[in-house]
C-alpha cells in the first residue's frame, strides 16, 4: 500500500469509527448493564437500567444514535515503528470527522470557546482532539481508538494536584467527593477512569485511557488493582444509583492507570463515561 493510499484508509477508518462509536455499544458494557439489572435492589434503578438496555437495542436495530449528544470527537492513535507524517495523519482523521458529521447528519457540537461560533462539521482549531502515543508492541502497525466524550459526563471530570502527604486516603477522598458531586448529572451508571501520577497534563490522559479499558480488566500493578476493587465497592455504596435516582449501581466499573510522578507531586484525575455511550473502537 502506498502512503497516499494509507492516509486515505485512515480517513475512511476515522469516519467509520466516529459513527460506530455513537451507534454501537460494546458487548462488555451491555453485559455489565444486564448483570446490574439482575442484581439491582432499587425498583426505580431496575426500571432505569431496563430502559437503557431497550434504548440500546432499539438504536442497534434501527442504526440510530444511542444518545443525541455526539460528543467531543477524541481519538487515541498508537503508533508502532512506522515512518509517517503526523500532520498528514492528523488531516486524515480530521477529514474523517468532517465527513462523518455531514454524511450521517451528526449534531455539530464544536464551537469557538469565546464567540461560540460553530464550524458546522465538528472540526476546527484543535478539533478533533488527537492523542499520539508510541506503542512498541504494535511493531509496524497503527491502532486508532475513537472516544467521543458527551458533555454530561465530560463536564463532571475533575483534576486535583494533591500533596504526597495526602497519600492514598487523600486519593480516595478526592475520588469519592468527585463522584458525589457528579451525582446523576453525568447519566450514571458510570465507567470511572482514574489517572494517578505523571503531571498536570498526563493524569487526565491516563484517566481517559483507563475509561476505555474492557470492563472486568484489572490494573497490572497490584496496588492499582486493589484500589480499583475498593473504589468500585465504595462508589456503589454511595446510593446514587442509575441516572442518580437511587440504587446499588452508580458505577459499572472503576479503572485506574498510573505513571511515575515527581517526588513532591501527587496529581489525580477523574473522568466519567456514561455506560450507555462508551464505545472504544479499535482498528
Amino acid at each position: 500500500m502506498s502512503l497516499d493510499s494509507f492516509y486515505e484508509v485512515v480517513e475512511q477508518v476515522s469516519e467509520t469509527l466516529y459513527y460506530k462509536a455513537l451507534t454501537v455499544i460494546p458487548r462488555d458494557v451491555i453485559e455489565r448493564i444486564r448483570k446490574a439489572y439482575e442484581t439491582e435492589q432499587s425498583e426505580l434503578g431496575r426500571r432505569v437500567l431496563d430502559t437503557i438496555v431497550k434504548n440500546i437495542e432499539t438504536a442497534t436495530k434501527r442504526s440510530l444514535l444511542v444518545c443525541q449528544d455526539t460528543g467531543t470527537p477524541v481519538y487515541s492513535v498508537e503508533l508502532g515503528d512506522l515512518e509517517l507524517s503526523l500532520p498528514k495523519l492528523r488531516n486524515s482523521i480530521t477529514n474523517g470527522v468532517r465527513k462523518a458529521t455531514l454524511k450521517y447528519h451528526l449534531r455539530p457540537n464544536m464551537v469557538h470557546p469565546l464567540t461560540r461560533h460553530n464550524t458546522g462539521d465538528n472540526t476546527g482549531k484543535n478539533s478533533p482532539i488527537i492523542h499520539f502515543e508510541i506503542n512498541d508492541i504494535l511493531e509496524n502497525k497503527i491502532r486508532i481508538t475513537a472516544l467521543p466524550k458527551g458533555s454530561g459526563s465530560e463536564n463532571m471530570s475533575s483534576l486535583k494536584m494533591l500533596r504526597p502527604a495526602d497519600g492514598i486516603l487523600g486519593v480516595k477522598k478526592f475520588i469519592l467527593e468527585s463522584v458525589v458531586n457528579a451525582g446523576g448529572k453525568g447519566c450514571p451508571p458510570y465507567i470511572v477512569g482514574v489517572g494517578i501520577g505523571g503531571d498536570f497534563e498526563l493524569a487526565p490522559y491516563l484517566a481517559k485511557k483507563a475509561v476505555i479499558r474492557p470492563l472486568g480488566s484489572k490494573n497490572t500493578d497490584y496496588e492499582g488493582a486493589r484500589l480499583e476493587e475498593e473504589l468500585f465497592y465504595l462508589i456503589n455504596n454511595l446510593g446514587i444509583g442509575p441516572m442518580g435516582l437511587g440504587g446499588k449501581f452508580t458505577a459499572l466499573g472503576v479503572h485506574v492507570e498510573m505513571a511515575e510522578t515527581h517526588i513532591s507531586s501527587l496529581p489525580v484525575a477523574l473522568i466519567f463515561n456514561a455506560g450507555e455511550e462508551r464505545e472504544p473502537a479499535l482498528r
